[in-house]
């Protein structure tokens, strides 16, 4: 993040936004993982605690404190795609719909984003005035995580496909290649596309077998076994990891190849011959060139 706002530019201010919430999820998912089951929860698979009852859930709060911090690095994680989704969106919208009224990218990341803290708030509440206990907690997680996921994939295949047609219009216009920028945008889509679904499948089978479970039983202590807690767990936070490794590294290529780009050759063309777009914001081009990869 230092070495990004060091190069300047407008285009640092996304740059360091997405670190931000890499950094962010990458913490939160460290304190989750070090420290000790035990000290959180009296169990390591899932089990019923109702909030404020000290004598049948001696830890009710460690639980809850559990459940917020994957919580809160869920919506991180998930933030980093909605804000390369709401800026793709808006750039095709200044292509398709030169003429219509765009709002501030920025503002309609924090809108979308706040939706999603409100919803995990709402949970919290909920759990905390005994409506549900913990397991609750953990299912209304699960379907919500699910839902954003398969959202996520719609919109990314949408967007990218829009996003390469437009990548190659402008570059047999400007008469210079993109193939680099589509090829960025195919390793976004497949990678994003594959994380999501595996994760809404995760989610589905799991949300969906606590509740079935649940209607049964009025709870989950035996469906949820240790080696079932463990392919959960693995499967779903060793995908965060090899996610979060594939953005930082298109990040970094992306901002290393926009500063040490090496003169062409004389009689060939170069990025600042071409006059910008008229009419176009020049904060707007800024951020458009960092999320365009």
């Amino acid at each position: 993040m230092a070495w990004s706002q060091s190069q300047g530019g407008a285009e640092t201010t996304v740059v360091t936004a997405f670190y931000s919430l890499i950094l962010i999820t990458s913490a939160l998912r460290a304190v989750w993982f070090l420290i000790p089951k035990s000290y959180l929860e009296p169990s390591y698979t899932p089990s019923a605690t109702m909030a404020f009852d000290a004598v049948n859930s001696p830890g009710w709060l460690g639980v809850f404190m559990s459940e917020m911090l994957v919580s809160v690095g869920s919506l991180c994680l998930f933030s980093i795609f909605i804000l390369i989704l709401v800026y793709w969106a808006d750039i095709l919208k200044k292509y398709f719909y030169p003429g219509a009224r765009r709002t501030k990218p920025m503002i309609t990341f924090l809108t979308l984003v706040s939706l999603l803290a409100l919803s995990i708030v709402v949970n919290a509440i909920l759990f905390l005035c005994g409506l549900y206990s913990s397991e609750g907690m953990l299912l209304v997680n699960a379907l919500l995580l699910a839902a954003v996921s398969i959202v996520c994939v719609c919109e990314i295949t949408i967007f990218s496909n829009k996003f390469r047609t437009v990548l190659m219009t402008l570059g047999a216009i400007n008469q210079v290649s993109t193939e680099s920028q589509v090829k960025r945008i195919m390793w976004i889509t497949v990678t994003g596309n594959l994380f999501f679904a595996t994760r809404a499948l995760l989610e589905i089978v799991f949300g969906t077998t606590l509740l079935v479970y649940w209607y049964r039983h009025g709870s989950v202590d035996e469906v949820v076994t240790h080696t079932t807690w463990d392919i959960y767990i693995w499967v779903k936070h060793l995908s965060e990891v090899a996610i979060l490794c594939l953005m930082l590294y298109i990040l970094q290529s992306r901002f290393t190849t926009a500063t040490t780009a090496q003169p062409t050759q004389q009689g060939t063309h170069q990025r600042s011959d071409y006059q910008p777009v008229p009419d176009a914001d020049e904060d707007d081009n800024d951020d458009d060139k960092a999320v365009a990869v």
